[in-house]
């Protein structure tokens, strides 16, 4: 496998039903162009963030992240809901690095 393939992780976090963001889609190459292409259609926000996706790319689909993974979801979230709060969808740069280590 090409270490250049597009990589797509699909996250959901629903307040008072789950206790953590969780994985529930993941795909490499086509199968992520068309995770990205669903999100899209559903007006459901994009984030280009290549450090973030392979962090999450290693968690199982249905599985909640882990704990040392909150930091980072936590600030994607942010900003994808301060993007829906401007009416805003579709592809987007995150707002910063993800940080090397989460800690």
């Amino acid at each position: 496998m090409r270490e250049d393939k597009k990589k797509a992780v699909a996250l959901r976090y629903k307040k008072g039903e789950d206790t953590a963001p969780k994985v529930i889609a993941k795909g490499i190459g086509e199968i992520a162009e068309k995770i990205i292409e669903v999100a899209r259609k559903e007006q459901i926000a994009v984030i280009e963030d290549k450090a973030a996706a392979e962090r999450f790319y290693a968690v199982d689909v249905n599985v909640e992240i882990p704990p040392e993974m909150y930091k980072v979801a936590a600030e994607l979230l942010a900003f994808v809901y301060a993007l829906d709060k401007k009416g805003r969808t579709g592809g987007v740069k995150a707002p910063g690095p993800v940080p090397p280590k989460l800690s």
